[in-house]
Formats: C-alpha cells, sequence, structure tokens
C-alpha cells in the first residue's frame, strides 16, 4: 500500500515538491554558513519524495544545544513559510475523501518542515520495534 501511495504522490506533486528542496538546499551548499540548512533541505527532499510508511522521529533522547539555535534561526527564515505552505496544500487535499492520506503526508512534512534539525527518518516498522 505504500508503495501505490508513494506513486500516486510523485505523481500529483510530490516530485516537484522534492525537487524544490532538493534544488534550494544544492544552492545552501554553496555558501559556508548555508551547509547546515542545505543538509536539511536535502534530508527533506527525500522524505518529501517518499513520505509514505516512513516518518521523522527525534534523533536522540536530548535536543543538543546546536539543533536549538538551527531549529530557531530556521523557524524565523524559513520554517513557518515552508510549514504553512504544507498546511494550506493539506487542507485542500483533506476537501476530498481520496485526499486525505495525501493531506497527512502534508502534515507529516509541515512538522519537520518546521523544525527539521534534532530528527531522523526512518521506516514506521523500524520505529516500532
Amino acid at each position: 500500500m505504500n508503495t501505490l501511495g508513494n506513486i500516486i504522490w510523485i505523481i500529483f506533486g510530490g516530485f516537484i515538491i522534492a525537487v524544490a528542496y532538493f534544488l534550494s538546499g544544492l544552492i545552501l551548499l554553496i555558501t559556508v554558513i548555508g551547509i547546515p540548512f542545505g543538509l536539511q533541505l536535502i534530508k527533506i527532499a527525500g522524505f518529501a519524495l517518499l513520505p509514505f510508511g516512513r516518518k521523522a522521529v527525534p534523533s536522540g533522547a536530548q535536543p543538543d544545544f546546536l539543533s536549538v539555535i538551527f531549529n530557531i534561526i530556521w523557524l524565523f527564515i524559513a520554517g513557518l513559510s515552508l510549514a504553512l505552505t504544507h498546511v494550506v496544500l493539506a487542507l485542500i487535499f483533506a476537501l476530498t475523501i481520496i485526499g486525505i492520506p495525501f493531506a497527512l503526508q502534508h502534515l507529516k512534512l509541515a512538522g519537520l518542515a518546521l523544525t527539521p534539525f534534532g530528527y531522523k527518518i526512518v521506516e514506521d516498522k523500524q520505529y516500532l520495534q
């Protein structure tokens, strides 16, 4: 079921979202200051390409100081706008019954786009074990 969801996701905009995140990440990797933020955008791009069957979980028990600082910077520079974009897309997809699973994926992406530092992407089955 996850494979079918990912295929339909890619056809109906997931590929475009992933490419946008990836290209933005590459642009940020050019600058020294933007490297950590570019790496997070590339991480989100991979998640945005195939979100079904995967989730973002905290990478450690306690977030480190640098992750907190980077999340605060990210929140004001890009996090709010990216998260709001995903929430709006989720609301649009939620208008139809068929679109509800895609709305849920956009809400997962919104959470990661809001504060990506200190999270890792895992398979749903891996996280449950």
